[in-house]
Order: C-alpha cells, then sequence, then structure tokens
C-alpha cells in the first residue's frame, strides 16, 4: 500500500513537472515576441505621447511641460493643422476603386485562363518596384506634354490633355491614379489566395443547377471571401490616413496635396515643433484606433 501510494505521488510529481515545463515553454516562446512588441511598440507610443505634452523644438536637451496646450492648438486655435485630412477622402476612394479592380483581376485569373500567370505578375510587379523611381516615372509622365499627354494625342483624345499636377483640382486625383497602379498587385494577391481557399466543386455544384457565373460570384464568391474584403477595405482605410511617399515624391505637396503624414513631419522638422507634431501623430492613432473599434464592433454584432 505504502507502495502504491509513493509511486502515485512520485506520478503527480511528475505531471507537475510536466505542467511546469509546458508553462515554462509557453513562457520563453512569448519572451521574444513580448519584448519586441514592447521595444518596437508600446515604447515609442508611449514617448510619442509623453512629447505630445511638451513644448520641445527637437534638439535642445530641455523640455517645458506644456499639458493640453498642443492639442488645443491643433483642435482650436489653428485648425488648418487638421485640413490635410481631407486629402485622405481621394485616397480612400482610389483604395475603394483599386478593391474592386483587384477583386475582378482576381476572379478572372482564377479562372485559370491562358497566361494567368503571367497576368499575375505584370499587375504584381509595381508593387515590388522601387517606389522612389516609380514615383519619378509618373512626375513625368503627368507632366505637361508627358508621357499621358502624348498618348491621348496617340487615341485622338488630346482635347482632354491637363495640367494633371498643377490643376488643383485634377491633381489629386492624378496621385490616386499612381497609387491605384502602385499597390493594386498586392491586393490582387491577397485575393487571388483568398479564392484558391473556395472549394471547386461548389462551383460545379452551381453550374449543374443552372447559376451563371454572376451568380456564383453572388452567391459562392462574396460570402467565402467577405472577411477578407472587410480586413482590406479597413487597411484601406488606414492606409489612406497615412500616405506620404506617393505626394511626397511627385508633388512635395504642392497645389493643395499635402497629407496629414506630411503635415507631421513637416512641423517636426521644418518648424521644430515636435510638441505639435507629436499631439498630431497621437490624434491620428486615436482615428485609426476608433476605425479599428468601429470595425471589430461591426465583425461581433454580424458574428451574433
Amino acid at each position: 500500500m505504502e507502495t502504491t501510494l509513493s509511486l502515485a505521488a512520485r506520478a503527480e510529481r511528475k505531471t507537475l513537472s510536466d505542467t511546469a515545463q509546458r508553462r515554462l515553454i509557453i513562457i520563453l516562446f512569448l519572451v521574444v515576441p513580448l519584448t519586441l512588441l514592447l521595444i518596437f511598440s508600446f515604447y515609442p507610443a508611449a514617448r510619442l505621447v509623453y512629447l505630445s505634452l511638451m513644448d520641445w523644438d527637437g534638439f535642445s536637451p530641455d523640455m517645458d511641460f506644456a499639458g493640453l496646450a498642443n492639442y488645443i492648438e491643433i483642435l482650436y486655435w489653428d485648425p488648418d493643422l487638421l485640413a490635410p485630412l481631407l486629402n485622405s477622402i481621394y485616397y480612400f476612394i482610389g483604395s475603394l476603386l483599386q478593391l474592386a479592380l483587384a477583386l475582378w483581376f482576381a476572379v478572372v485569373l482564377n479562372q485559370k485562363l491562358l497566361g494567368h500567370n503571367f497576368f499575375k505578375i505584370l499587375l504584381f510587379l509595381p508593387f515590388v518596384l522601387n517606389q522612389v523611381a516609380s514615383a519619378f516615372v509618373f512626375r513625368v509622365f503627368f507632366q505637361v506634354d508627358g508621357g499621358l499627354d502624348s498618348f491621348l494625342g496617340m487615341i485622338g483624345l488630346s482635347q482632354w490633355s491637363q495640367p494633371w499636377l498643377m490643376d488643383r483640382d485634377v491633381v489629386p486625383w492624378s496621385l490616386v491614379g499612381a497609387s491605384v497602379w502602385r499597390y493594386l498587385g498586392f491586393n490582387l494577391v491577397v485575393f487571388y489566395g483568398a479564392l484558391q481557399s473556395i472549394p471547386t466543386n461548389l462551383y460545379e455544384a452551381a453550374t449543374i443547377d443552372g447559376a451563371n457565373d454572376w451568380q456564383q460570384f453572388r452567391f459562392i464568391t462574396l460570402p467565402a471571401i467577405k472577411l477578407m474584403i472587410m480586413l482590406q477595405a479597413l487597411l484601406a482605410l488606414v492606409g489612406s490616413l497615412e500616405v506620404f511617399e506617393i505626394p511626397l515624391l511627385i508633388t512635395d505637396g504642392a497645389n493643395g496635396t499635402k497629407t496629414f503624414v506630411m503635415a507631421t513631419v513637416e512641423q517636426a522638422f521644418e518648424f521644430q515643433s515636435f510638441g505639435v507634431a507629436s499631439a498630431m501623430a497621437v490624434l491620428l492613432l486615436v482615428v485609426v484606433l476608433a476605425f479599428l473599434l468601429v470595425q471589430k464592433t461591426l465583425n461581433q454584432e454580424k458574428m451574433l
């Protein structure tokens, strides 16, 4: 009897030891990613909030506590600092068009037509090109009597020629066009991968039942990739708020093309007002988090 109890106690100690080992392995696996997350995400965010409460030129070793003065300046005394946010509307509209085109191309290429791999690479190629080089190409392409005007002249539409980068009503759409051209391939690959996960027997059964292409897309494809579409739409919205490279490299913010991120960088490095720039960055972060919260809430309501 005593021997049996002793074996049971050893077995229990062994079980506890296995549990401890599992916990130790889990902790060790979490240490590295959590450390990286703290160093590269949470600490910069906390530092950003701290700087937004300071009056600092970015160079002086001394900082003066300003409280909420930087936020009050942005939201009340100088609301023009928020004006570049309106340019995000152009990019958001363009990103929705980009998603629609990417989904359409993905559905077409998923039909395994002749040369579909070639066209997939062709559409994805702009995404891997050097962004500076592609921006300068568009800068030449959109200039007066540049590539676009020459092309319109060749097909007999020279009357449509515009000062694509100088007209304040036209230049936002020119930049949006460059953005769609660059990021279309990325969305295409994501949608194409999602379409590959849909079982083909669903389409075969729908074809036997007499469903046409639109009905198959409406009742099979869309429900299957609905979450992916919502995720891409959310990323497009966040991306439209954070546009920076394309307007910087093509117009340098001229003719009303300055974005909110460009205005933030301008405050920090040209006006040497790091406190105001940090407050602008915090406000942008709050807006992005608000959209993420809304998206998560909507998803939960649909799942109920």
